[in-house]
């Protein structure tokens, strides 16, 4: 690899075992997996008071911000996985890590909006989950 490049199997999403001291590890299996970093845009466009018949400049300002992450993988039976399932099924809240190679860590509370388990008769089980941020998070760039 190049200077600089990053391997995406390192983008990686650590659910927290709950225990004090907190750690974090890998949801396992994971194969295809995104990090969204997005802000609504919210309109400030104002007509000039001094010449309201000369052109208008669209402007605009960030407005609500959005952490999702996205994976889909391998449904791997661990303890990991069965701890994490609870969350699932029970729509907690958990602590987690995004962990994004090049930049940085985003921490902090994370829920799943969408669960989906797939399979055919002669492959593994497949999994899809979609994680929200469930307040803001802490970002610690990569040293």
């Amino acid at each position: 690899m190049a200077d600089g490049e990053q391997l995406g199997r390192l983008l990686l999403i650590k659910i927290s075992n709950g225990l004090d001291p907190e750690v974090f590890n890998p949801l396992c299996g994971l194969k295809d997996r995104s990090f969204d970093l997005s802000a609504n845009s919210v309109d400030t466009t104002k007509p000039s008071c001094t010449n309201p018949g000369g052109p208008v400049q669209k402007t605009g300002r960030p407005g609500i911000v959005s952490r999702t992450f996205q994976g889909s993988g391998t449904f791997v039976s661990s303890t990991a996985m069965k701890a994490f399932m609870v969350h699932v099924i029970n729509a907690t809240v958990f602590n987690g890590q995004v962990i994004v190679p090049g930049l940085g860590t985003f921490e902090g509370p994370y829920f799943v909006t969408n669960f989906q388990a797939s399979g055919d008769m002669e492959n593994d089980l497949q999994f899809t989950a979609t994680f929200e941020a469930a307040a803001p998070l802490e970002y610690t760039a990569e040293a």
